[in-house]
């Protein structure tokens, strides 16, 4: 097949690549702020594809972040392609932030004294993926089918964060939206003369005698 690797990775290199990215994040970084600037589409659409894609990356949707955040920008009509992108704003270095931030918020607006802490909290999603999953195979087994921790779950972990991640990504999706448009219309218009010089000295090679 064409463009298939030739050395197929295991699953360790696939976790390390996740966390690094071949290249480091900064090259990751570089490139996708590159894709983002050559969307075939208006300044504004990526803009707001941009701001969707950063809102819903500091929400607990983890595994759904690019379904959501293409929902969210379909809602805004947005382009697609730059929500999905701009879920990159959601990486190992932004969770850890994004996760404490939006729990410790979101367990102070429900009246809480004390929030649940990022890590217990990654461990509780792990530990619902597991349940979620042992409850699947029950249907084939004679296992019987339970859903204690995500009852507890929701109310413990995901509704603070949820609630808090709303309003950090709202915070965070609307300065995006605004930063973002300038410096798109920028490059377009940058781009858009180094086209105009190019066709001009290509005419004016060909109109020489």
């Amino acid at each position: 097949m064409v463009f298939k690797r030739r050395s197929p990775r295991n699953f360790r290199q696939k976790v390390v690549n996740i966390l690094y990215p071949g290249g480091g994040w900064g090259r990751s970084a570089n490139y996708v702020m590159h894709r983002l600037r050559r969307l075939p589409d208006t300044p504004e659409r990526i803009a707001r594809g941009i701001a969707a894609g950063v809102a819903v990356s500091c929400t607990p949707l983890f595994g759904l972040h690019f379904v959501s955040a293409a929902a969210l920008a379909w809602a805004l009509r947005g382009n697609i392609l730059a929500s999905i992108l701009a879920t990159f704003f959601g990486n190992p270095f932004t969770f850890p932030i994004i996760a404490v931030s939006a729990l410790e918020l979101g367990s102070f607006i429900l009246g809480r004294e004390t929030s649940v802490k990022a890590y217990d909290a990654m461990r509780a999603f792990g530990a619902i993926w597991s349940e979620v999953g042992s409850n699947v195979l029950a249907v084939f087994t004679a296992t019987s089918v339970s859903w204690e921790k995500l009852n507890t779950f929701g109310w413990d972990v995901f509704a603070p964060y949820m609630l808090g991640g709303i309003i950090i990504g709202t915070v965070c999706g609307v300065p995006a939206y605004f930063l973002s448009l300038p410096v798109i219309r920028a490059y377009r218009n940058r781009r858009l003369k180094k086209l105009q010089e190019r066709f001009r000295k290509a005419r004016e090679q060909r109109n020489r005698p």
